[in-house]
């Protein structure tokens, strides 16, 4: 039996950063999760244990930590594209490099008093290789809820189908977003307010018939409000909420009591593309 190695990679995940500015009274904070993965001419240390073109793990993570000081961060999208970078210019054998990078959000409570809001965690990636670079920002668990215009009715039905059909239900889904961006010169910042608004505003102006008729507006508002996004990447869990039947206690339910259900649910996922 022959055997051969494929495709690999290595790196450090998950390196929590936060990262403070002092200039004065009132402080920024950033809140990030940052994990680095290289690729190149990397085969010896797997067939024979040859570590002499491995940048460490640790090296990586350290350079992270380093490169917060002496760069600082001015969006994720920038911070990821430095590290990538640094990692292909100063190593040799290293031919690729991808950052992927998530951003916490704090409520601010004071000049240096912060709430973690629990809210969306915006994203961003980062890949480096022979064709160039390539950023995907990106967004997720975003929630969102419609209490009413949507309806899910005309679908076949076979000895396994149980679901009624409805003209008027809640329609809630926690937004998994990615966007590729047409280059590397992008207003970071606006941009992604722009993507943000534009799935929002779609998600709240969409009558909708089905959960995949609203991911296409959603992304077909991004695609024609942000000029910066070659396409939108959408994964959104159908977050069902179910009437609970008060019948039991002698009580009527006009559609204001639901149970919300967490698991299962329907997972609707989609690709929204600018035509060149």
């Amino acid at each position: 039996m022959t055997f051969s190695l494929g495709d690999n990679s290595y790196g450090k995940a998950e390196c929590r950063l936060v990262r403070v500015v002092r200039d004065g009274p009132r402080h920024e904070m950033i809140d990030l999760n940052v994990s680095t993965s290289l690729t190149g001419d990397l085969a010896d240390t797997h067939l024979t244990g040859d570590n002499a073109k491995v940048l460490t793990t640790d090296a990586q993570k350290n350079t992270v930590y380093a490169f917060a000081r002496e760069h600082g961060i001015s969006t994720i999208e920038e911070f990821g594209l430095l590290l990538a970078r640094h990692f292909v210019a100063t190593q040799e054998p290293v031919h690729g490099a991808r950052v992927g990078i998530e951003r916490y959000s704090w409520n601010r409570l004071g000049d240096h008093s912060f709430a973690r809001s629990g809210g969306a965690v915006r994203t961003a990636a980062v890949t480096l290789g022979p064709a160039g670079a390539e950023v995907v920002g990106g967004v997720r668990g975003l929630t969102l809820m419609n209490t009413t215009g949507s309806e899910f009715h005309g679908f076949p039905r076979d000895r396994y189908t149980t679901l009624a059909e409805t003209t008027d239900r809640i329609l809630a889904t926690d937004v998994n977003a990615e966007w590729l961006f047409t280059g590397l010169d992008a207003d970071w910042d606006a941009a992604y307010t722009a993507v943000t608004g534009a799935l929002t505003g779609a998600f709240t102006g969409t009558h909708s018939l089905s959960l995949q008729q609203t991911l296409y507006a959603m992304g077909g508002r991004v695609i024609e409000t942000v000029p910066e996004v070659a396409e939108v990447r959408l994964s959104l869990p159908n977050k069902h909420h179910f009437l609970f039947d008060l019948s039991p206690f002698g009580l009527d339910n006009p559609d204001e009591v639901y149970y919300a259900a967490d698991r299962p649910y329907g997972l609707i996922e989609g690709t929204v593309k600018r035509e060149k």
